[in-house]
């Protein structure tokens, strides 16, 4: 067995000129932007036009062709130019989110649908979650009632990521009603790809801790209808098909919390050398000196882990338990070393630590993002404990 930890000579083209666009974005931009709780229009449109939205999308389609593994290293890079949450949430969802339609779209869908994600054109949300499910996915009740060639939709759906920007929505439904379905069953729901029209979905945005240049959403849907050519996958199939968004959203969320977290570090190493107390630099004093370290050792760790989850993905690995715990895996790692270290840069600034200008304070607050969303450390333990360890189910 052989292990090669180095980037490839293309991995390091994309890291390089991924921190070089990021850099135009500096601290004072995104400070502004979370201030102001606008959406980073032009920062979308920079990495559109650098053909960053299709790293991962075929080529066929106008995408670079690459993998989740490259599209993790994009989005690290992202999150540690300072952009954090606040950046990478702004296009992460054009990178992963239509990989159901990749892999189960038909060639006039995958036409029809991914070039213009991949130029920027369009812009999508990802409606899964509900008001009275959470994470219990199997039992939404989003309802979708087939009327010869279209679906009319009606339900709610909450915790829906740029639905203030978006035109295009991808939506977990059901077709079959829950008790026509055996008991934990993931049969009976449909997944769809469509335009996302106001006439009668309504998007109510949730006034949140942090993200704030991101908007998240309340959904309510009333009589949405959708042709039956934006189905993805077959009726009742949809649960399958969302996974192959699922796992590779896990990975992403992961790198992006590595990237975050070394964004706190580096600013609290770098205050830890200029600040003097008592006639020395802080950052000479064991103690803050060993907190830093250790975080350093766990997001390293962290890294290891998404990029074994990506590498699984990629290698075709979409289910069973290795995909899933491997992605699973890597984002409760990564977010709870992301939390530890940006709560430790605060620590080391100190009172400067709850100052907005020093950018720490909006890194702690973006860190429990990845933390909740998309799956909360406990249920990720759970899957783990049944799936890796063979232990009852719990839930």
């Amino acid at each position: 067995m052989a292990f090669d930890f180095s980037l490839s000579s293309e991995q390091v083209a994309i890291r390089d000129a991924v921190k070089k666009l990021a850099a135009r974005y500096g601290a004072d931009y995104w400070r502004r932007r979370d201030a102001e709780g606008t959406f980073p229009d032009d920062f979308h449109k920079a990495f559109a036009e650098a053909g960053w939205l299709g790293i991962a999308m075929p080529a066929d389609y106008g995408g670079a062709g690459l993998g989740i593994v490259e599209a993790a290293l994009l989005m690290m890079t992202v999150a540690e130019s300072g952009a954090g949450f606040s950046g990478c949430s702004a296009i992460h969802m054009n990178i992963f989110g239509l990989h159901p339609v990749v892999v189960f779209g038909t060639e006039a869908q995958k036409r029809r649908f991914l070039p213009p994600l991949i130029a920027g054109q369009d812009r999508a949300c990802f409606a899964v979650t509900e008001p009275n499910t959470g994470l219990n996915t199997l039992k939404l009740k989003t309802k979708a009632e087939r009327r010869g060639d279209r679906y009319v939709v009606h339900g709610q759906k909450l915790w829906i990521s740029t639905a203030q920007v978006a035109n295009k929505i991808l939506l977990l439904a059901r077709t079959t009603p829950a008790e026509d379905v055996p008991e934990g069953s993931s049969a009976g729901l449909t997944l769809f790809y469509t335009d996302l029209d106001r006439s009668c979905i309504e998007v109510r945005e949730i006034d949140k801790m942090g993200r704030a240049a991101v908007d998240s959403n309340q959904m309510f849907i009333d009589g949405l209808e959708i042709p039956a050519e934006d189905r993805i996958g077959a009726e009742g199939e949809g649960f399958r098909c969302i996974l192959h968004g699922m796992n590779p959203e896990r990975v992403l969320v992961a790198a992006e919390a590595v990237g975050l977290g070394r964004a706190a570090l580096a600013r609290a190493a770098a205050y830890a050398k200029e600040r003097v107390v008592f006639g020395r630099p802080i950052g000479q004093n064991q103690g803050i000196q060993h907190p830093l370290a250790e975080r350093w050792i766990e997001l390293e760790a962290a890294e290891l882990l998404v990029y074994k989850a990506a590498w699984t993905y990629d290698r075709g690995e979409t289910g069973g338990p290795g995909a899933g715990a491997a992605a699973n895996a890597a984002k409760y790692f990564a977010a709870e070393s992301c939390f530890r270290a940006c709560e430790t840069a605060v620590m080391t600034l100190g009172g400067m630590g709850y100052a907005k200008e020093y950018d720490v304070e909006r890194y702690l607050r973006e860190s429990f993002i990845a933390r909740i969303a998309p799956v909360t450390p406990h249920m990720i333990l759970n899957f783990i404990a049944e799936k890796a360890l063979g232990l009852p189910k719990s839930y």
